[in-house]
């Protein structure tokens, strides 16, 4: 079998960025897959379920209810490592596209307080496991550890 894209990219030389993971056409349509590496593979802890099962519920709610990108949005989730999460958008973008559509959706996980939107037994099928103070906590460390200072090497995959 062959190695999905995915499995060619340098997990020794990936650090927490924003990156363009591949692109299919589905009929006359693009849909860009972006990489939201959130945690240096390899090199620091992963994240909980808990916490990145809060930044899944918010940052769904967030981009389906987004003014410009809520049609757009095909689909938000976290990576099985646990490192970050994927973003699946209805268009041709790049990762400097979207920088502005992250810093937004991470300040509102940074600042969200109160009930976490479909976190309750009728909505979630693991509602209990949810960690809402560190998801505040990690959404302001990708914001000032990448969102804030972005720059190419965070843009690009290493090679």
């Amino acid at each position: 079998m062959e190695k999905i894209a995915s499995f060619t990219i340098d997990h020794i030389k990936l650090q927490p960025g924003v990156y363009v993971s591949r692109k299919d056409h589905v009929g006359d349509q693009v849909i860009t897959t972006f990489d939201l590496r959130m945690t240096s593979p390899n090199e620091e802890p992963v994240m909980n379920t808990a916490e990145m099962h809060t930044i899944e519920h918010l940052g769904a709610t967030f981009l389906r209810n987004h003014p410009v990108f809520k049609d757009k949005t095909v689909y938000f989730g976290p990576m099985g490592c646990r490192t970050g999460f994927y973003l699946l958008l209805a268009g041709d973008y790049t990762s400097r596209d979207i920088v502005p559509l992250m810093i937004e959706m991470y300040e509102f996980i940074r600042d969200f307080k109160g009930e976490v939107p479909g976190a309750s037994a009728k909505d979630c099928g693991n509602y209990l496991d949810m960690n809402l103070g560190m998801a505040n906590y990690l959404g302001k460390k990708y914001l000032e550890q990448v969102l804030y200072n972005i720059d190419e090497s965070r843009l690009v995959y290493p090679e």
